[in-house]
């Protein structure tokens, strides 16, 4: 039973006396909690009491009998390490459930919006290195960077979410501004859509939703993992995952993940060394609950590969060169990251708990920094720079939540306020002088012979907000409402680099409102809709424009939502469509007025299915489809246009199989499709479509007693080159990549 309570993320509470002399050989089949519980009492006269803070009781009434008895076997798809954490959905892939930042954890039929909650066992089964090795796996989320550049850069619903705007465990501005390692990761959660109220504001104030990961815990079984990697062309190394529970009934947990790797990379001449280390503290209380969380990465790249833009002129864009080769040969980046976070909540009684986070983060790094815009047949003067930088991130927030009915009506109340504090800074020296080099035969970098010197203090920027939601909920949960406003203050100060005088400050704030509806007319449909809208940050008008010097409150992009959910047991699909509408500053070429007047508005119909499709057949299938326009853009010129960086489709399908001619064998691929799309606002220069193809297949055994898993990879099977584009920058994608990897547990 405490598994059962464990596995499926309820709190079940009981005397041992009540179970005395009861076996189980666990489940078989589809079953909810309550549907469980009866399967596993059946013929017991043990009595399952509902409470009203969602929690069971299991009694025995006197006199029931306590003899031995087989209950019959059931089954429950794998196990969280953290029993607060949603379980599982079947096939193992993705969860039930995640976490909605102020709105709390809750089911995907449960919310009025489109999330998709990655699973441990899926990132370890597709061997994950990154954050952009997870996100890719559905069509509404690609990645706009490359595996050998300087950081991990997300498209959401056709909007750009910085690697910045990447929460770690509920708070912004602890993930690394650069890629976060999969390693650390029991859950990515990802919000599609505008998530200001759920999560306030993001350092970069990215709208096209949000990305939340949750850290490893310790589960009630004892782990020692040790996982030896490859990875092409020539990189070797090592995990290791260790964790244990202790106290009487295992409220103390500590989890530690360290992974090391170094050598050749699938860049020409590229070599890359990265090392990681996290520790997980946690405390499970029946009433209190804490968690610490440390962690630190040092990545140290040869020849990294940054992204390339274009002359304006050009009406043309070159084919990418081979996914090998850096058209800036001779890069360096040395990245660092240390970040601790503590966590505590506690319920005060039944109906309310009280919650309160805070974190630090501080991340530095140094990186060649080549720039020079190539024409159409990829000819450019490359200038070389040193650019180093460092940010230093202090985070937090509190809040209640309250569970109360009134006539009839259930409410989850929340009271919320954050904040978040960040300084960053840099120092950038060029070289003198400019090379020739060209995208397929590329020239040395020219040296950069001034004083390095160290980043000195660019801006300081504050973030605080104060939320207040509820969730209503009627006739037995058949029909939810939500809805909520949070005030967001954003602050912000630049400073000269060069005399640490303050040039500017912005200091302003804004409202941002969430509505949100759940209709279930039979229990395992669930019609949704809502309205959403995310912040920010305004500007200052410039010094050419007559209004000089004015500053906007942040801006808000809009999102309407509709759609359809359906559980059908092993299998989850849905149907959504939706309109995301962003201000865009420009300037009035008629009366030199800098606004935000300007749009772009993307609408998109989303068809998404996930579960085991039969057993031993587990899939993700997605398909979206955009219709993205610059409805108000500077003088009209471009009015109408089809955004730039949009692309008109986007498929995703991937399938994992066991194979019933050997055991243990499983078989596995994956296809991702991007259809063509504009790579200015002109509309005048095109990016070609591109589907890469992704194969893989592991073995699990037992060898001497201990369980062994043999896993192998291969991404972009075909070793396809094409671009990828974020802004009025390009990058090539990764080329061919072998992965694989022994995991032992002791």
């Amino acid at each position: 039973m405490g598994r059962f309570g464990r596995e499926t993320g309820i709190v079940l509470s009981f005397k041992p006396e009540v179970t005395a002399g009861l076996q189980s050989n666990g489940l078989r089949g589809s079953y909810g909690v309550r549907g469980g519980l009866d399967a596993l009492l059946a013929g017991t006269g043990i009595r399952v009491l509902p409470q009203s803070n969602g929690s069971y009781v299991l009694d025995r009434p006197a006199g029931a009998g306590i003899a031995t008895t087989q209950l019959p076997a059931v089954t429950v798809t794998a196990s969280a390490a953290d029993p607060a954490l949603p379980a599982p959905f079947a096939g193992g892939q993705v969860a039930r459930g995640g976490g909605l930042g102020v709105l709390g954890t809750a089911d995907v039929m449960d919310v009025p919006f489109s999330t998709t909650n990655y699973t441990a066992e899926m990132l370890e089964n597709q061997q994950a290195r990154t954050l952009a090795d997870v996100v890719i796996n559905e069509s509404s989320v690609r990645t706009l960077t490359s595996s050998g550049g300087f950081a991990d850069e997300f498209q959401i619903r056709g909007y750009t979410v910085s690697s910045g705007d990447v929460g770690l465990n509920g708070l912004y501005g602890l993930a690394s501004a650069s890629r976060m390692p999969a390693a650390i990761m029991e859950r990515v959660e990802v919000l599609k859509g505008p998530g200001t109220l759920m999560n306030g504001i993001g350092p970069s104030g990215s709208i096209g939703g949000g990305i939340n990961i949750v850290t490893k815990r310790a589960g009630d079984e004892p782990l020692t993992r040790l996982t030896t990697t490859y990875q092409s062309q020539s990189q070797l190394g090592g995990q290791l995952d260790m964790g244990r529970r202790y106290g009487e009934n295992n409220e103390w947990g500590i989890r530690f993940n360290g992974v090391y790797r170094n050598g050749d990379t699938t860049i020409d001449d590229g070599r890359q060394e990265q090392g990681v280390g996290a520790l997980a503290l946690d405390y499970r209380g029946q009433k209190l609950r804490w968690s610490l969380d440390a962690y630190t990465q040092h990545e140290d790249v040869d020849n990294f590969r940054p992204q390339i833009g274009f002359q304006p002129t050009v009406t043309s864009l070159p084919s990418p060169p081979s996914g090998h080769r850096n058209f800036f040969p001779g890069t360096k980046l040395k990245l660092d990251d240390s970040t601790v976070a503590t966590r505590l909540e506690y319920d005060i009684n039944d109906h309310l708990m009280v919650y309160g986070a805070t974190g630090y983060r501080y991340g530095t790094a140094e990186q060649t920094f080549p720039s020079g815009p190539a024409d159409a047949l990829g000819n450019f003067r490359v200038t070389n720079a040193y650019y180093d930088s460092y940010s230093r991130t202090w985070t937090g927030d509190v809040g209640l939540r309250a569970r109360f009915d009134t006539w009839g009506v259930k409410h989850t109340l929340t009271l919320a306020a954050t904040r978040l504090d960040q300084e960053a800074g840099n120092a950038y020296v060029t070289s003198s002088t400019s090379v020739p080099s060209n995208i397929f035969r590329p020239a040395p970098l020219p040296p950069v012979t001034a004083d390095r010197g160290a980043p000195q203090k660019a801006s300081k920027t504050e973030l605080s907000s104060y939320t207040l939601t509820d969730t209503l909920s009627f006739a037995d949960d058949s029909l939810m409402i939500t809805g909520g406003l949070r005030n967001q203050r954003v602050a912000l100060d630049n400073y000269s680099t060069t005399t640490g005088a303050r040039t500017n400050s912005y200091d302003e704030s804004a409202i941002s409102p969430v509505a949100g509806v759940v209709f279930k007319p039979i229990s395992n449909v669930s019609l949704y809709g809502n309205f959403t809208s995310g912040l920010t940050r305004g500007g200052i008008a410039p010094a050419t424009a007559v209004n000089a010097g004015q500053v906007f409150a942040p801006y808000k992009s809009k999102q309407y939502e509709a759609g359809v959910k359906v559980d059908w047991g092993k299998v989850i699909t849905s149907a959504s469509v939706f309109q995301i509408t962003r201000p865009n500053s420009m300037t009035d070429p008629s009366t030199n007025i800098y606004s935000f007047d300007g749009e772009q508005r993307n609408r998109g119909l989303e068809l998404s299915a996930f579960g085991e499709a039969m057993p031993g057949l587990r899939m993700m299938a997605s398909a979206t489809f955009y219709d993205a326009t610059l409805t108000r853009t500077t003088g009209g010129v471009n009015d109408g246009n089809e955004a730039n960086g949009v692309p008109k489709n986007t498929f995703n399908l991937g399938v994992d199989w066991d194979t019933p001619w050997v055991r243990g064998l499983s078989l596995n691929a994956r296809v991702i499709h991007t259809s063509s799309m504009y790579f200015n606002a002109a509309n005048t220069l095109t990016l070609p479509s591109w589907t890469r193809y992704d194969i893989g297949a592991r073995y699990s055994t037992e060898i001497l007693g201990r369980a062994v898993v043999f896993r192998a990879n291969v991404e972009n099977l075909f070793n396809k080159d094409y671009w990828l584009a974020s802004g009025s920058y390009a990058t090539v994608a990764a080329p061919r990549t072998v992965l694989l990897s022994a995991q032992i547990d002791f």
